[in-house]
């Protein structure tokens, strides 16, 4: 059976990129297709020295810096891959990747880590982040943003099995594509994070300082509690306004960027980790539980399919509000109730997530594409 794997871009080595590294131990002689490939050299282990094919936008002008200017040109650049020699083709896509055209016997499997939340739902928050509100640029930007929309749902019907990250994303898909979704959470390589069963007296919140973050909140919310220690680690382009935020609370510590090493440590020195964003997933709030880490949590997004929190083994705390109030009552809460936490059952809750329970889930599922008309193996 030939396999092709298809992904948007490989430049760092992310969330997608450990994705498509658990597809390539599933099915090791499958070819790898993306639209541009910028990875340093010091990342790209996982494709173990096979060739990338990429498009035309890998040669176009000032691509390796800017090739995100070229989204204009991403989806018919994505159908100009001829897979018609494939029997299976897996997409992992956040925006165009799932676009690539298959014939009616072959079986396209598309990972979905999210629908381009810039086109749909989150377009007037991406606009007002770009400065793209007015002017004529806006309105050239709205139509493209308009025709992608339109391209992405007419797309969504070659695609024969649909995979979401999370249950959010799966409630998205159907939204946008009006399909369902098989569940598969990401891999999370749990086996890095070490259970520590003595954790010390500061919250910790470590996050790329984006303004959707809301890292900002978490800072302020600590300025409200100078009886509680909170530890920062992150960098980014909201780093001056999170600082500002702390306005020089002595009880709040800025770390900055640290290497892995120290971040585990961190995570397993941690009261507990507050997360305080809306994402679709959220591999840190893993990572911590892996470490034996409560998570305090918005209760949006991937954090209701990761923190635990009914039954009698909760894993954290989840508040309803990004405001810097309701973290505080969270933190309140939290504390009312973390006798009942214990580092165990988040390390054990973390497991669920492990690269091993990503790869059984994702065999199963495309085993049920493959072979329809038997019984199928569905992951949970």
């Amino acid at each position: 059976m030939k396999v092709a794997i298809i992904h948007e871009w490989l430049e760092t080595f992310a969330g997608s990129e450990r994705v498509v590294a658990e597809l390539l131990e599933c099915f090791p002689d499958a070819d790898v297709f993306v639209l541009v490939d910028f990875m340093p050299e010091e990342a790209r282990g996982f494709l173990k020295g096979r060739r990338v094919r990429t498009s035309f936008i890998q040669k176009l002008p000032f691509a390796r810096s800017r090739f995100r200017h070229y989204l204009g040109l991403m989806p018919i650049a994505v159908e100009q891959f001829d897979l018609s020699l494939y029997d299976l083709v897996i997409s992992s896509s956040h925006a165009v990747a799932k676009g690539v055209i298959t014939g009616p016997d072959q079986v396209h499997v598309s990972y979905v880590h999210s629908p381009m939340r810039w086109a749909w739902d989150m377009q007037g928050q991406y606009l007002r982040q770009t400065g793209m509100e007015r002017g004529l640029k806006s309105i050239y930007l709205r139509w493209l943003l308009h025709r992608m929309r339109l391209w992405d749902v007419r797309t969504a019907h070659g695609v024969d099995v649909f995979v979401a990250n999370s249950r959010y994303v799966a409630r998205r898909i159907r939204k946008v594509y009006g399909r369902d979704a098989i569940v598969v959470p990401p891999p999370v390589d749990v086996d890095r994070f070490t259970l520590s069963l003595a954790h010390g007296d500061a919250y910790l919140v470590a996050s790329r300082m984006a303004p959707y973050k809301r890292i900002d909140l978490v800072v302020e919310a600590f300025t409200h509690m100078p009886d509680r220690q909170l530890v920062v680690i992150g960098d980014g382009s909201e780093r001056a306004s999170v600082v500002a935020a702390a306005n020089k609370a002595p009880n709040i510590t800025f770390l900055g960027a640290v290497s892995t090493g120290d971040l585990v440590q961190a995570m397993g020195q941690a009261r507990a980790f507050i997360f305080p964003a809306e994402e679709d997933f959220g591999i840190t709030m893993v990572e911590a539980q892996a470490c034996g880490t409560p998570v305090i949590a918005f209760g949006r997004g991937g954090a209701l399919d990761i923190v635990l929190r009914d039954g009698g083994e909760p894993t954290g705390y989840v508040f309803d509000e990004q405001t810097p109030q309701a973290i505080v009552a969270a933190v309140a809460e939290f504390e009312r109730i973390e006798a009942t936490i214990s580092p165990e059952n988040c390390r054990r809750n973390a497991v669920r997530f492990s690269r091993q329970m990503f790869r059984t889930r994702m065999m199963a599922v495309i085993d049920g594409a493959l072979h329809p008309g038997e019984p199928q193996r569905r992951a949970a």
